[in-house]
């Protein structure tokens, strides 16, 4: 036999359906949606608190930036499983009485006001930090950036080439009275475009040899230890980009899997308080 829920000795038709009205419970959704949001809030700012707690600017204070990302990590996706299942579990809870219904019904119901509720919140969630007020700050300021970084690597690129243009040699002017910021121009154009010209080394060769009094093949070798240095440094700079490239995909994976099994221990949730609600009235 089919079990149904009833209310008295007889088993009635849903009432919902015989008006044809919606078997969702809004008002139990909204709840549990709110409970998430709220929950999410708290432990995300006890979360900040803990952080900024356990990480200090003095040397061999507080605990490393691995640890505190691995960390960081964990507690949002600790956060987003906690208050999906309480979201959840509010939903179930409070939502109306389907007399006359299958079980089977009944928990397919209620588990789909958990997935609801979970995604209302979700919504709300990202309306609140994606807001009109931060989204245009953002822009902005990207776009300040983009302009910056744009100019800033323009204006390098200029004065190396204007560096280029009224370069002399040692017969026709001697050495300039202080090559440092012209080496700097060329370092970097050697960081943008990936490496130094041989005119650039034969350049630096001369400089240092008029400078330091050296031979030009001691000093030819020293501006090619240089030059590995700098691309050493351009090579490390493209590293730490692309582990932060990979660490930020990596970051992107692990929250929407642990959003997904928020879903799941939201509509588990609601269908555990959806029955322990029909058991006890």
């Amino acid at each position: 036999m089919e079990q149904i829920i009833t209310a008295g000795a007889a088993a009635t038709a849903d009432p919902s359906l015989a008006h044809g009205k919606s078997a969702a419970s809004w008002p139990s959704i909204i709840a549990g949606a709110f409970v998430a949001a709220s929950a999410t809030l708290i432990l995300v700012t006890l979360g900040s608190g803990i952080g900024l707690a356990s990480i200090s600017p003095w040397h061999n204070h507080g605990v490393t930036v691995t640890t505190f990302a691995v960390s960081g990590a964990i507690w949002l996706i600790l956060t987003q499983w906690i208050s999906a299942g309480l979201g959840g579990y509010i939903a179930g809870r409070l939502r109306t009485r389907w007399v006359g219904t299958h079980t089977h019904e009944v928990f397919f119901r209620d588990t789909a006001h958990g997935f609801i509720s979970w995604a209302v919140a979700t919504v709300l969630l990202a309306a609140v930090l994606s807001s009109s007020l931060m989204s245009a700050a953002g822009t902005a300021g990207r776009a300040v950036a983009d302009v910056a970084a744009a100019g800033t690597q323009g204006a390098m690129q200029s004065a190396y080439s204007v560096d280029k243009l009224f370069r002399t040699t040692g017969a026709a002017g001697g050495a300039p009275s202080d090559p440092r910021v012209e080496t700097g121009h060329i370092v970097a154009n050697a960081l943008v475009d990936g490496n130094i010209p041989d005119a650039d080394r034969a350049y630096l060769a001369d400089q240092v040899a008029a400078r330091t009094g050296i031979s030009k093949a001691d000093a030819q070798s020293r501006v090619d230890g240089f030059a590995a240095t700098v691309m050493q440094m351009q090579a490390k700079l493209k590293s730490d980009a692309d582990a932060a490239r990979k660490a930020a995909a990596r970051t992107s994976i692990f929250l929407a899997l642990s959003m997904l099994v928020g879903a799941f221990i939201a509509s588990v949730a609601a269908a555990l308080g959806g029955r322990l609600r029909d058991e006890h009235i």
